[in-house]
Formats: C-alpha cells, structure tokens, sequence
C-alpha cells in the first residue's frame, strides 16, 4: 500500500486524529519527492518523514500540536541557509513548502473523506488524486480514474476546473505536485496528491531474459507475476525477489490478475498455443503495455492470426512486437533491458517506434530457452 495510505490505517487503529504533513514542494536537490508525508499523533507520535529529519521535520511537529487542537491546515514555508539545506538533503540553500492538515479517521470532515475515498479506489486498483488548498481552507476533492468524485473544493466551477486537471495528470502518469490556476480573478494555488497501486509486470515464460528482466522492473518500483506452463522453470530458486509465482494456463492466470493501465504484460514464452489466448484477452483490455518475443516476421503471423479472431486494428497496434528499445541487444540481460526500457517510455507517452529494436532472431531463441524458435 502507498505509504500515505498505509500510515493512515495505523492512524484509524489508534482511534485519535493526527497531523498529516505533506511535502508540496522543494527547491534544490532532495532525496524525497513531492508527496513525501509524515503523521503526528495527537499522543505525539510520529509516522514517516516529510524530509531526512532535521530543522524541516522538528518545525512540522512543533505546529502539529496546534493543527490538531484548530482544525485549520497550515502551510510552512522554511528558507533553508547551506547548513540546514546540506542536513535536509539539498546540495545549496534553497526552500520548502509543508502543508499540514488535521485527519480524523473517525469523523467525516473533508480530509478523512477524500483519504477514504482514495483507499477504496486504491484497493480496487485504481490511482486518485487528492486535491487541497495551500491555505487555511479545509476542502479537499478527490478524483479517481474512473471519474468518481468524492468532496469538494467549495466551489463548483473551481471543482469543474481541479477534475480537469486531475483527469489529465491521471491519464499521464504525472506525480505529485503544486498547479496554480486564476479563479475569480484571483491565483489559487492547489496540491494535486497522487495515490496510486504500483506498477505490475506479467512476465509470461520463466526465460533467462524474465530473470533480468524481473530484476531491472523491480529497481524501478514494480511489481512482478511470473506466470509459466512449467513448475521446473517457474521456481523461487530462478526468481527469488518477484512478488509471485503463477503455475497453470497462462491466458486463466493473466486474467484473473485483473490487468488495468499500470499492469505491463510482456510475453517471453515464444510459443503459439500460450501467446494467442493472452494476446486475445490483454489487447481488448486496459493493460498499458503488451510486448512479445519474437522477429518482425513472427510479429506479422500472430497480427494476422489475431486479426482473422476479430481484434481490431487499433488493438493490434498496442502490441509492440519485435519487442525492446533498439539498443543493439543480444545477451539476456540486454533484451531485458531493452524491454524494460521499451516499458518506460510508453508510460511516459514516449514514441517507442523510434528505436524500435531489431533483434538477432537467433539470440532472441536462445534468450527464450527455446532453441528450436530460432526459426522465427
């Protein structure tokens, strides 16, 4: 669970309120991001940290106290002189932005509301952003990526314009972090939260390339599903560090993960009889990448064959086969890489097609432990 969130059930537990302190921005260099967050209990307690500790998380508790007993949300702005910078993580002076807000998990006042509503939809897979003011007012909005609402900003042409904005920042990815929008003739500045599942790769076919592959995905955040045919391939021992191991039907286990935009379905089985059922399935869905092992030859039989089922041409352009950003890959480790990269940017929206790998067919066979595919 997202750390915000996961925090919060450690608040509910306790049954007291508590400050919630977000980090909306910095300038400079900092080991925490936009969103970065920290609880103080009403006993004193303390969960996480908006920064590495310091001058910025000791002036944080020392206005919790008050942000409990009021109610009203405050945001703390700290210039930082080199030394105070250097303790927080910044490589010269620079500046904070804090908000702190007062959460009671038992009540219905707006934060406690639109944390609520950012966990239902968290637990159903869904990403939400938490809209705030950067000042006293207490509303709260918070959108999740099917278009549901929950609170209100207290105006409703502000709200028209915050979901707006919310929607884009959810369709592309964006993190955390501060809009400044004109309002009534007047700058409101708003914090726009995200709070989203991670990241899943399904790597179907426990190749040597899905045990590079799993590693690289899982340095940059993700999570990984091995999913194979095969008990003697698909073990702990090959993949000690992946979240899961599925054995059985592929295209059964592919779909019961429930594949949404952040799930990325890679194909490494090189085989016919496991690729056509899941390609079937994950490109009528929302699976934000689909990938295949395989030369361009083979790319076009299986479109084709896909095509002669029903699929689409729009749903066939979704399936990115060869497979890999064109880095010139031929080991294992390599064609992972590649892939993992091919993944990133078309998450970021990124053209792919640029550097489209043109892979050693030969190579990708045996990367495949699949000698006798080296046919193409």
């Amino acid at each position: 669970m997202s750390e915000v969130l996961e925090q919060l059930s450690r608040i509910e537990a306790s049954g007291r309120p508590a400050a919630l302190a977000t980090l909306v921005a910095a300038a400079g260099t900092t080991p925490k991001t936009a969103g970065a967050t920290m609880w103080v209990g009403e006993d004193g307690s303390i969960l996480g940290s908006v920064t590495i500790g310091g001058c910025v998380d000791a002036r944080v508790i020392e206005r919790a106290e008050h942000v409990v007993q009021s109610g009203a949300p405050e945001l703390l702005r700290m210039s930082l002189g080199d030394e105070d910078a250097w303790e927080l993580g910044l490589t010269c002076g620079g500046e904070v932005e804090v908000l702190v807000q007062r959460v009671d998990p038992t009540s219905e006042e707006p934060s406690a509301v639109a944390y609520a509503a950012a966990r239902a939809a968290y637990e159903a897979g869904q990403a939400t952003i938490v809209v705030a003011h950067l000042d006293e007012r207490r509303e709260r909005l918070a959108i999740d990526e099917s278009g549901a609402r929950a609170g209100t900003l207290g105006d409703e042409m502000l709200d028209a314009r915050a979901v707006e904005i919310a929607t884009r920042r959810l369709a592309t990815g964006q993190l955390s972090g501060v809009e400044r929008l004109t309002h009534n003739d007047r700058e409101v500045a708003l914090f726009f939260e995200r709070l989203a599942p991670p990241e899943l790769v399904v790597i179907v076919g426990a190749s040597q390339v899905a045990m590079s592959l799993a590693v690289f995905v899982r340095e940059l955040g993700m999570r990984v599903v091995i999913v194979d045919g095969r008990e003697r391939m698909a073990t702990r021992e090959r993949f000690p560090s992946v979240d899961d191991i599925r054995v059985g039907m592929p295209s059964e286990i592919v779909e019961s993960l429930g594949v949404t935009r952040r799930t990325y379905v890679v194909l490494l089985a090189h085989d016919y009889k496991y690729e056509l059922p899941v390609l079937r399935a994950v490109l009528r869905g929302d699976a934000g990448y689909v990938g295949m092992l395989g030369s361009r030859r083979r790319g076009a039989t299986i479109r084709a064959m896909l095509a002669e089922d029903g699929l689409t041409a729009a749903e066939l352009s979704r399936l990115h086969s060869p497979i890999g950003l064109g880095i010139g890959a031929k080991s294992a480790a390599e064609i992972a890489l590649a892939i993992a990269a091919e993944i990133v940017a078309v998450r970021e929206g990124r053209d792919p097609g640029l550097t489209r790998a043109v892979p050693d067919v030969a190579a990708l066979a045996r990367a495949a432990d699949r000698p006798e595919a080296a046919i193409g």
